[in-house]
């Protein structure tokens, strides 16, 4: 049995369950806005976030009808927020393939957008939790919070490591911990497993962004994004913040500046990229990943051991080690 399957083997029949609402819920009578669904929906992607809604759920009783919707509203959600953000990054690619607003335009990729959010409330509404209602409703807080706070970043003289945690917290890690808690929401769990439910999340977020922000110091056509894409877009992230601040180079900085700016070339960022690479910045990435991992086993293994324990165990293994 291969991981994926490992992973899945404790909610499989849930898991073909929650395909079938999530499929039903982006039917539409709109010719256009079922083009662009159908575009978004070849990617494929590995539903890792409505699979540790349910692995989060059965570890605290049965999963309920809320557990699908709950899980199904923070899909779409997650796919709105990626549309957007292809937008606001005039970005023309995504995972490989061509984004929403590269294949249409960005009036329709917004609009589709808002129509994938708003379908999203929808589902959090038929949970009939407050609770899971007002996750649901932060998490797009944070996640508007959390862009702006990228973006405002430009104009930061410093390269700071804790604003680069503050984005991460409030976009990647928020949505993990939003699907966690959610997860445990969705089965009655108490506060005080609906907490470490989230804080597991939290990890669990951290260390899968920290994983694609490497991925970008590597040509790959699998990953979906060439060396640099995240320079070429303005973003620093943890590999060069370190080497920036370790070796204080002047002429790596003055070409991060202008990253921010948006005015780096191609040659510029490419040796950015390889001055990251030849000052340990990959390697204080997979250190800081691996201590984010360490916290989430040690909540981990603070429960009783179990099948759906392992699978989580497992599930973590891979956001770590994944090659794409």
């Amino acid at each position: 049995m291969d991981s994926s399957s490992f992973i899945k083997s404790p909610i499989d029949a849930e898991l073909e369950d929650f395909r079938k609402l999530f499929d039903s819920s982006l039917s539409s009578s709109n010719f256009l806005l079922n083009n662009v669904i159908a575009h978004i929906r070849q990617r494929n992607g590995k539903m890792m976030r409505p699979i540790l809604v349910l692995l989060v759920a059965r570890l605290y009783g049965a999963i309920r009808p809320a557990t699908f919707h709950a899980a199904v509203s923070l899909e779409l959600l997650h796919t709105a927020s990626l549309v957007h953000d292809d937008v606001v990054d005039e970005s023309t690619e995504r995972r490989g393939q061509l984004s929403v607003n590269a294949v249409f335009n960005n009036k329709v990729a917004v609009l589709a957008g808002d129509f994938l959010l708003a379908t999203s409330l929808v589902h959090a509404g038929k949970t009939m939790s407050h609770e899971i209602i007002s996750v649901v409703s932060c998490l797009g807080q944070d996640l508007a919070d959390g862009e702006l706070l990228q973006l405002s970043n430009v104009s930061n003289p410093h390269f700071s490591e804790e604003i680069y945690f503050d984005v991460i917290r409030k976009k990647t890690a928020a949505l993990f911990a939003a699907c966690t808690k959610s997860a445990a929401l969705s089965v009655n769990a108490s506060d005080e497993e609906a907490e470490f439910s989230r804080l597991f999340g939290e990890y669990i977020g951290i260390c899968f962004q920290i994983k694609d922000d490497i991925f970008d110091y590597f040509e790959s056509k699998e990953i979906g994004k060439p060396t640099g894409n995240d320079m070429l877009e303005g973003k620093l992230t943890l590999p060069v913040l370190y080497a920036l601040n370790s070796t204080n180079s002047t002429w790596a900085q003055e070409i991060a500046v202008k990253v921010k700016e948006g005015i780096a070339t191609p040659d510029e960022i490419g040796r950015l990229v390889d001055f990251t690479k030849s000052n340990g910045g990959i390697e204080y990435a997979v250190k800081m990943m691996k201590l984010y991992k360490g916290k989430a086993l040690d909540l981990l293994h603070s429960l009783p051991p179990s099948e759906v324990c392992t699978a989580l165990e497992a599930y973590l293994d891979y956001v770590v080690d994944r090659d794409k």
